[in-house]
């Protein structure tokens, strides 16, 4: 990361800045379902702390989550005409495994995949007001002066968020071992028998109306739209298995936070993430767009 020249010789301040810096980021990932627009909104925040008048700043964290937020608005506000266009169903970007991911972006236990979609159907002003107030805790005057309304409408934006997320969100009661249970149950059928898995044991993982949503981005070979209920899931997923032949290379990693699966490149290189409910699976968010898996390895 590099330093705008303002504040190169502030090291104090570049410490507290790259103490916070994980978490800037997870808060731009909430607005933006993309890793590499919440660090690219970071570092201009960054270079714009360089430029403010310091004496005006009497809390760096604070004017700095009001600053990313502020930015990660007018990026969401520009790409929802280009995620309106998009070729098949839109789903943020991954963020996977325990190692770099985890050191530049601090997530949300709720900021799974498919809440993120859930968010992706909201306003930027109610996503914004919802993503700041609810998940990361700030106060209707932080966020009124993010959003650029007062704090009594932003107060109302979150209050229609929250019940259109209460609506359409994924619950998540289930245990972190019991979610990694199922997890492990569904990666062991999808390699059965060198992708000739048991049909009935993998219906018996899924939730009758479990939904599958598959994102290629136009670029590689995806279902354009969701696939619903489990007999066509069921299908779907075990043709896939018999098509690349991919028994030894579906992995168990983690996937924003929850236990998910990874398909390496030998079998076309894609990311699984799950949601789990009393034992059984009730979203599959498969990431295959290549250009949302650059940090993946």
């Amino acid at each position: 990361m590099s330093r705008p020249p303002y504040v190169n010789g502030d090291e104090a301040l570049a410490a507290e800045f790259a103490a916070i810096r994980p978490r800037l980021v997870g808060v731009a990932y909430g607005l933006l379902g993309s890793v590499d627009e919440a660090e690219d909104v970071v570092q201009d925040a960054w270079f714009r702390l360089g430029r403010a008048e310091r004496s005006e700043i009497g809390d760096v964290t604070g004017w700095l989550v009001v600053t990313v937020s502020r930015l990660a608005l007018d990026v969401l506000r520009s790409a929802r005409v280009r995620r309106e266009e998009y070729v098949g169903p839109w789903l943020p970007e991954p963020v996977v495994g325990g190692g770099d991911p985890a050191d530049r972006v601090t997530l949300d236990e709720s900021m799974s995949m498919a809440m993120l979609v859930v968010l992706e159907s909201l306003s930027p002003a109610e996503r914004t007001s919802f993503v700041l107030h609810d998940v990361f805790g700030l106060p209707f005057g932080e966020v009124a002066r993010a959003v650029g309304r007062s704090a009594a409408a932003c107060r109302q934006l979150a209050a229609r968020a929250r019940g259109h997320v209460a609506a359409r969100a994924p619950r998540f009661e289930v245990d972190e071992a019991e979610h990694r249970r199922v997890v492990e149950a569904f990666a062991r059928v999808i390699r059965g028998g060198n992708g000739d898995g048991d049909i009935g044991a993998l219906t018996a993982l899924l939730d009758p109306d479990v939904v599958l949503r598959s994102d290629g981005g136009g670029v590689v070979v995806a279902a354009r739209r969701p696939i619903h209920g489990s007999a066509r899931v069921a299908r779907f997923l075990l043709g896939i298995a018999r098509k690349i032949g991919a028994a030894d290379r579906l992995t168990v990693t983690t996937v924003n936070g929850r236990a998910g699966l990874l398909r390496t490149p030998e079998g076309g290189l894609a990311v699984y993430g799950l949601t789990v409910s009393e034992g059984r699976i009730t979203g599959i968010d498969i990431m295959r767009n290549p250009e949302k898996l650059r940090s993946v390895r």
